[in-house]
């Protein structure tokens, strides 16, 4: 059942990536042959007007064949008014883009229905306090409720760490013990912790962790869109800082995870429930859009960097240089595909 719903999650990601492609296509007037969920022998197939649409074996991805752009073969144009090479470049990266934004749009969407449905957050309840630290020597005490910091009221843990970042001077931080609001002030210090790719930092503190208890929050018609945008811009980053690590060399390409990776946490997220669901369903689905805008040529991104590069100098890239860069694109592109399914199996046969 697990990898039923992650092989539905992953075509239904698919599905709406094209769908921004096929309908920004239709928009300006290109003729598009076929619409495509998976790749390689068609297993299903039907004509709905001109256009093709079709189930392929391979779920791993999908396209949409415009008339006058192939990938296999960046040569080959067509000059009819209904073609893709025909249109200004500035629609062609329309085009382009919008199949990654329709994938951040759905994540924009999902996350309305979590917040809609609640969002399981730490309660704003003390726990732990660290010893010689500032909770300690203002009194804080465990299980004391924040309830206010600086004057903004407290609704989860979240908005704890957030204040103590943002604030300047001191924190006047009101707690709610026994039934009786109390006022204290508090030094934050700046202390080194260890960040999610393993790097030492520096933040403010204050000693103190939450309780693990937990309250649900559930956000109004009027919260819900700036809640869905945070939640989407967040997962963005958090996309884009770990391919920045990557980069670097702070993360070690063997944490790359293919589709054994996808499959495997999608399983575990459906039986957690709907919301876990949905939230692992946007992230994935923002991370599609966020590597599909990488200017690497065979993806969005690259063809965008083409146009662009059209647009700027008004003369289309020189074919064999398309040809040579869209090649190598693939070759990089399947590479790291390669490399992921290994580090997949690697950590299967491992037990890890």
């Amino acid at each position: 059942m697990g990898t039923l719903t992650s092989i539905l999650v992953l075509s239904f990601l698919i599905f709406f990536h094209e769908l921004g492609h096929f309908l920004a296509a239709r928009f300006f007037g290109v003729h598009v042959e076929v619409f495509s969920i998976g790749f390689g022998k068609k297993v299903f197939s039907k004509m709905v007007g001109k256009t093709e649409y079709c189930l392929s074996l391979i779920p791993l991805g999908g396209y949409v064949q415009m008339k006058g752009q192939d990938d296999r073969d960046p040569t080959k144009v067509s000059y009819d008014e209904d073609s893709y090479n025909t249109k200004a470049p500035w629609k062609r990266i329309i085009i382009l883009f919008a199949g990654p934004f329709a994938n951040f749009l759905l994540a924009f969407l999902l996350f309305l229905a979590i917040g809609s449905m609640g969002v399981t957050k730490f309660a704003p309840i003390i726990g732990q306090i660290s010893p010689n630290s500032p909770a300690l020597e203002a009194g804080l005490q465990e299980n004391d409720r924040i309830v206010m910091i600086n004057g903004v009221l407290i609704e989860g843990w979240d908005e704890v760490s957030q204040l103590i970042q943002e604030s300047t001077e001191k924190l006047e931080v009101k707690i709610d013990r026994l039934g009786a609001v109390q006022t204290f002030l508090l030094n934050p210090k700046v202390n080194e912790y260890q960040n999610m790719f393993g790097e030492t930092k520096h933040k403010k503190m204050i000693g103190i962790a939450p309780s693990g208890k937990t309250i649900e929050v559930v956000y109004g018609i009027s919260e819900l869109p700036k809640f869905a945008w945070q939640q989407t811009v967040k997962s963005t980053t958090l996309i884009l800082t770990s391919l920045q690590k990557l980069v670097e060399g702070v993360v070690s390409p063997k944490e790359l995870g293919g589709i054994i990776s996808i499959v495997q946490v999608t399983s575990e997220a459906s039986a957690a429930g709907l919301v876990a669901l949905f939230a692992l369903t946007a992230l994935i689905s923002v991370n599609l859009g966020v590597l599909n805008l990488l200017p690497i040529p065979a993806l969005d991104g690259g063809h965008i960097m083409f146009n662009a590069y059209e647009l700027l100098t008004k003369k289309a890239p020189n074919e064999r240089v398309l040809t040579t860069m869209t090649t190598a694109g693939w070759l990089l592109l399947l590479s790291l595909m390669a490399l992921s399914i290994f580090n997949d199996l690697y950590r299967l046969t491992n037990g890890n």
